[in-house]
Protein backbone atom coordinates (compact mmCIF):
# COMPACT_ATOMS: atom_id res chain seq x y z
CA UNK A 1 0.00 0.00 0.00
CA UNK A 2 1.55 3.22 -1.04
CA UNK A 3 3.02 5.65 1.92
CA UNK A 4 0.21 8.48 1.38
CA UNK A 5 -2.75 6.05 0.83
CA UNK A 6 -1.24 4.71 4.57
CA UNK A 7 -1.47 7.62 6.52
CA UNK A 8 -4.63 9.08 4.72
CA UNK A 9 -6.28 5.90 6.13
CA UNK A 10 -4.95 6.48 9.26
CA UNK A 11 -5.53 9.79 9.95
CA UNK A 12 -9.43 9.20 9.33
CA UNK A 13 -10.78 9.95 12.42
CA UNK A 14 -7.63 12.73 13.39
CA UNK A 15 -8.59 15.50 11.52
CA UNK A 16 -7.25 17.49 9.11
CA UNK A 17 -4.53 19.23 10.25
CA UNK A 18 -3.07 15.47 11.51
CA UNK A 19 -3.47 14.76 8.29
CA UNK A 20 -1.96 17.37 6.52
CA UNK A 21 1.17 17.11 8.79
CA UNK A 22 0.81 13.28 8.47
CA UNK A 23 1.05 13.73 4.60
CA UNK A 24 3.90 16.34 4.57
CA UNK A 25 6.07 13.96 5.43
CA UNK A 26 4.96 10.64 3.35
CA UNK A 27 8.05 11.78 0.59
CA UNK A 28 10.72 12.54 3.18
CA UNK A 29 13.40 10.54 5.01
CA UNK A 30 12.34 9.08 8.40
CA UNK A 31 14.81 11.71 9.81
CA UNK A 32 12.51 14.40 9.08
CA UNK A 33 10.06 12.50 10.74
CA UNK A 34 11.43 12.88 14.41
CA UNK A 35 11.46 16.78 14.04
CA UNK A 36 8.11 16.98 12.26
CA UNK A 37 6.81 14.80 14.78
CA UNK A 38 8.26 16.75 17.63
CA UNK A 39 7.09 19.90 16.21
CA UNK A 40 3.53 18.35 16.08
CA UNK A 41 3.58 17.57 19.55
CA UNK A 42 5.74 20.13 21.26
CA UNK A 43 8.39 17.22 22.17
CA UNK A 44 12.14 17.21 21.54
CA UNK A 45 13.19 15.03 18.50
CA UNK A 46 16.43 14.76 19.68
CA UNK A 47 14.82 12.86 22.68
CA UNK A 48 12.20 11.03 20.59
CA UNK A 49 15.31 10.11 18.30
CA UNK A 50 17.27 8.74 21.34
CA UNK A 51 14.30 6.78 22.65
CA UNK A 52 13.83 4.99 19.12
CA UNK A 53 17.89 4.37 19.46
CA UNK A 54 17.13 2.55 23.05
CA UNK A 55 14.34 1.14 21.89
CA UNK A 56 15.52 -0.44 18.45
CA UNK A 57 18.67 1.03 17.43
CA UNK A 58 16.00 2.20 15.03
CA UNK A 59 14.58 -0.97 13.02
CA UNK A 60 11.18 0.01 11.98
CA UNK A 61 10.53 -3.79 12.08
CA UNK A 62 11.13 -4.35 15.81
CA UNK A 63 8.71 -6.73 17.52
CA UNK A 64 9.60 -7.75 21.30
CA UNK A 65 7.22 -10.04 22.83
CA UNK A 66 7.32 -8.98 26.59
CA UNK A 67 7.00 -11.36 29.76
CA UNK A 68 3.78 -10.20 30.76
CA UNK A 69 2.09 -11.17 27.25
CA UNK A 70 2.01 -7.65 25.92
CA UNK A 71 3.74 -6.59 22.30
CA UNK A 72 6.27 -3.83 21.26
CA UNK A 73 5.95 -3.11 17.50
CA UNK A 74 8.57 -0.25 15.26
CA UNK A 75 11.33 1.31 16.09
CA UNK A 76 9.51 3.35 19.06
CA UNK A 77 8.16 -0.29 20.52
CA UNK A 78 5.12 1.08 21.23
CA UNK A 79 2.82 -1.35 23.29
CA UNK A 80 0.18 -3.38 22.79
CA UNK A 81 -1.67 -1.50 25.32
CA UNK A 82 -1.99 1.35 23.05
CA UNK A 83 -3.60 -0.65 20.41
CA UNK A 84 -7.18 -0.27 20.95
CA UNK A 85 -6.88 3.48 21.55
CA UNK A 86 -5.47 3.45 18.45
CA UNK A 87 -7.53 1.64 16.53
CA UNK A 88 -10.06 3.68 17.49
CA UNK A 89 -8.26 6.89 16.07
CA UNK A 90 -7.81 4.82 12.52
CA UNK A 91 -4.03 3.71 13.41
CA UNK A 92 -4.15 0.06 12.82
CA UNK A 93 -1.39 -2.30 14.33
CA UNK A 94 -0.06 -2.47 11.34
CA UNK A 95 0.75 0.64 10.48
CA UNK A 96 3.29 0.65 13.22
CA UNK A 97 6.00 -0.72 11.28
CA UNK A 98 6.19 2.17 9.30
CA UNK A 99 8.86 4.72 10.35
CA UNK A 100 7.08 7.85 10.32
CA UNK A 101 3.55 6.38 11.92
CA UNK A 102 5.68 4.78 14.59
CA UNK A 103 7.50 7.81 15.28
CA UNK A 104 4.43 10.24 15.28
CA UNK A 105 2.50 7.68 17.58
CA UNK A 106 5.62 7.85 20.20
CA UNK A 107 5.69 11.94 20.14
CA UNK A 108 2.23 11.38 21.22
CA UNK A 109 2.27 9.12 23.85
CA UNK A 110 5.25 11.05 25.18
CA UNK A 111 3.29 14.28 25.06
CA UNK A 112 0.74 12.49 26.85
CA UNK A 113 3.43 12.05 29.63
CA UNK A 114 4.35 15.75 29.36
CA UNK A 115 1.26 16.63 30.13
CA UNK A 116 0.74 14.58 33.47
CA UNK A 117 4.64 15.20 34.20
CA UNK A 118 5.53 18.43 32.53
CA UNK A 119 8.63 18.65 30.63
CA UNK A 120 10.65 16.35 33.02
CA UNK A 121 12.68 13.14 33.15
CA UNK A 122 9.94 11.78 35.29
CA UNK A 123 7.67 12.25 31.82
CA UNK A 124 10.26 10.78 29.79
CA UNK A 125 10.90 7.43 31.85
CA UNK A 126 7.11 7.43 32.07
CA UNK A 127 7.14 6.23 28.39
CA UNK A 128 8.42 3.32 29.41
CA UNK A 129 6.64 2.78 32.77
CA UNK A 130 4.98 4.43 35.50
CA UNK A 131 6.60 2.43 38.01
CA UNK A 132 8.62 4.42 39.36
CA UNK A 133 11.71 2.21 39.81
CA UNK A 134 11.30 1.49 36.22
CA UNK A 135 10.25 4.88 34.87
CA UNK A 136 13.25 6.32 36.58
CA UNK A 137 15.65 3.39 35.51
CA UNK A 138 14.29 3.80 31.78
CA UNK A 139 14.97 8.01 32.10
CA UNK A 140 18.81 7.54 33.26
CA UNK A 141 18.86 4.88 30.06
CA UNK A 142 17.50 7.78 27.94
CA UNK A 143 19.89 10.46 29.42
CA UNK A 144 23.40 7.90 28.98
CA UNK A 145 22.33 8.02 25.05
CA UNK A 146 21.67 11.16 25.04
CA UNK A 147 25.39 11.91 26.90
CA UNK A 148 26.82 9.19 23.94
CA UNK A 149 25.72 11.67 21.46
CA UNK A 150 26.76 14.55 23.03
CA UNK A 151 23.76 16.35 23.68
CA UNK A 152 23.62 16.34 27.58
CA UNK A 153 26.47 16.68 29.92
CA UNK A 154 27.47 13.95 32.23
CA UNK A 155 25.76 14.20 35.78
Amino acid sequence: MPATHTLRLICGRLGAALLLALSSFAVHAAGDCFEQAGAYQGVNPTVLRAIVWFESKGDANAVHRNADGSVDIGQAQINSIHFSTLARYGVPRHALTDACVNVFVAAWLLKQKMVRHGNTWRAIGAYHSETPAQRDSYARSIQRVLVSWGELQPR
